[in-house]
């Protein structure tokens, strides 16, 4: 599919809607995805326990200048969940590979976010994807990773699988809650909680904490000295998920790479600091 195809399309966007209208069959399940917008190509990747619906304001703001294209990893989102799925990095990754090839993008600008950054720096270093450019939110990228719930559960996945509906969902919305700075209004919470809540939901929430391992950025940390591209890292100064430090070894780690700290932002900055977020990837991007 040429780019070009991309142009004119639109996404539904507010605060209590965020529609996938599209479909790809990944190799670990069909991943829900959607573009909007005009212009050279955005692709943007979430993070966990996120979905694109974290991207829908800063997707909106692309659009004038970027074809953008945002999708739900297999897992996650809208994208399909099922007992047995493999959720880990090295999954994601094949994956969004194959979604690059399905969408025919050469050379595309990438912005990821939390283990997004993992994915996307494992498609470029190990399947040799060669990006325009590429932004790191928050990235998953040096280690260690992982707050100290993450690392509970991961320890400990059945235990929590087996926790009441009713817990489980206080337990995952009270989390989510832990990756903003400012605590996200009810009816966003709301949207990042529900894709992990019933009988398909409740279970994926573990099984993607159980399949997370560090082994999948070690095998590309000596690398990052290899990149030949221009490189944003952004990091909010409050992220008490991936603190600050991690951001500047990053940076630090990568030839030209340049360090952009939010002041005011935790870890899920798409919330905390839109607008500067957004402003900061427009002029990278451009």
């Amino acid at each position: 599919m040429e780019p070009s195809r991309a142009r004119g399309r639109t996404a539904t966007v507010t605060d209590t809607a965020w529609h996938l209208d599209e479909r790809f069959d990944a190799p670990n399940g069909t991943v829900r995805w959607t573009r909007l917008g005009e212009g050279a190509p955005v692709v943007l990747l979430h993070g966990t326990p996120f979905s694109s619906y974290v991207w829908r304001h800063v997707a909106r703001a692309l659009a004038p200048h970027h074809t953008v294209y945002a999708w739900d990893m297999p897992g996650y989102g809208t994208s399909a969940k099922s007992d047995g799925q493999d959720v880990s990095l090295a999954a994601q990754q094949r994956a969004f590979t194959a979604l690059l090839d399905h969408w025919g993008l050469e050379r595309p600008r990438v912005v990821a976010h939390d283990f997004g950054g993992a994915v996307a720096l494992r498609t470029a270093l190990l399947d040799g994807v060669a990006y325009d450019r590429l932004a790191l939110i928050d990235a998953v990228s040096v280690r260690p990773w992982g707050s100290d719930f993450f690392r509970l559960v991961n320890a400990q996945a059945d235990v929590f699988a087996a926790l009441p509906p009713h817990l489980h969902e206080a337990l995952v919305r009270a989390y989510i809650a832990t990756a903003a700075h400012h605590e996200p209004r009810a009816e966003v919470l709301d949207a990042l909680t529900r894709p992990w809540l019933g009988a398909d939901g409740q279970p994926a929430f573990y099984r993607q904490i159980a399949q997370a391992d560090e082994r999948y950025t070690a095998e590309v940390e000596d690398a990052y000295a290899d990149l030949d591209l221009p490189v944003l890292v952004v990091w909010g100064r409050e992220d008490t998920w991936l603190p600050i430090e991690r951001g500047e070894r990053l940076a630090a780690a990568i030839p030209g790479a340049r360090l952009h700290p939010l002041t005011g932002a935790g870890h899920l900055v798409q919330e905390d600091a839109p607008a500067e977020l957004t402003a900061a990837l427009l002029d990278f991007l451009a």
